[in-house]
């Protein structure tokens, strides 16, 4: 469950660093990889953070694949595949910053 949700890119980059850390490793169990997307803040798009996070997930090791696997995803996979937590990683990633138009200010 992500407890940094539709916080928007402007947020995110303005997180303090642990928090930031924080709210990547909700999306991909995997320390070494969210302190690396953390500290290629900030990003100037929805894109730029996608593009940077997928670079950062082909850099991790089989084992880290593993543990993502093993400590946060729920879903039933059959294949723990640097594919499938790539996939799952966007997802959450889009879930955590919400619509890159924002939400609408009802106020």
């Amino acid at each position: 469950m992500l407890l940094h949700k539709g916080i928007g890119l402007d947020t995110f980059n303005a997180l303090p660093r642990s928090r930031a850390v924080h709210a990547l490793y909700e999306c991909c169990c995997c320390v070494t990889w969210a302190q690396k997307v953390a500290d290629a803040r900030p990003f100037a798009s929805y894109a730029d953070l996608l593009n940077t996070a997928e670079e950062e997930l082909g850099e991790v090791s089989p084992s880290d694949v593993d543990r993502a696997f093993d400590g946060c995803v729920h879903e039933r996979i059959s294949a723990h595949t640097l594919q499938e937590l790539s996939s799952i990683n966007r997802d959450r990633l889009a879930a955590m910053l919400g619509p890159e138009e924002g939400y609408p200010d009802f106020g």
